[in-house]
């Protein structure tokens, strides 16, 4: 029992190569030139080919004026917007050379006065923090200084008081 065999894809030939014999002609090929009969088969055409323009136009004829009238528009619309992107590197080379060195310059120079300014202060809060560690050390060393001074008091005033209890007379012992 032999199965059959599926149809070969479009494209494909099936079976073996064919092969023409010298003088033969291809088959499927007349030697009438394909514009033979169209004069006859022009008249009854006329009208089809008639339909089938105005139903192609008519199909396509509104995208295609929708289209037209975009570009227009895009068109009109582009044509402002060349002309300023034209002028805009002149409008901007005319205000960046009046107003930016002016501009940049003050700046500039004011930064400079500021960090002459700072600079000042830094110097002034260096020389007052060196005046107030000074201040410190003096004032710690005079407290030293009292601190030892009312000490010495302290001990003169006992070394008196130790002196005065000697001579004072002391009575004497009943025997």
């Amino acid at each position: 029992m032999s199965v059959p065999e599926p149809p070969p894809p479009d494209g494909v030939l099936a079976g073996p190569p064919f092969v023409l014999g010298p003088g033969e002609p291809m088959p499927g090929l007349s030697d009438t030139s394909p514009d033979e009969g169209l004069i006859e088969d022009l008249n009854v055409e006329d009208k089809a080919v008639e339909q089938l323009a105005e139903g192609l136009l008519s199909h396509y004829l509104p995208d295609l004026q929708r289209s037209k009238q975009a570009l227009q528009e895009l068109t009109s619309k582009r044509k402002p917007i060349s002309c300023s992107i034209r002028r805009r590197p002149v409008v901007i080379n005319t205000v960046f050379y009046s107003v930016v060195p002016d501009f940049f310059e003050k700046e500039f120079t004011e930064a400079k006065h500021y960090h002459a300014k700072l600079v000042n202060i830094r110097k002034e809060m260096l020389m007052l923090h060196e005046k107030t560690s000074k201040l410190k050390k003096r004032a710690l060393k005079l407290q030293q200084k009292r601190q030892k001074e009312e000490l010495e008091r302290e001990q003169q005033r006992e070394k008196e008081f130790e002196r005065e209890k000697q001579l004072t007379a002391k009575p004497a012992k009943r025997t």
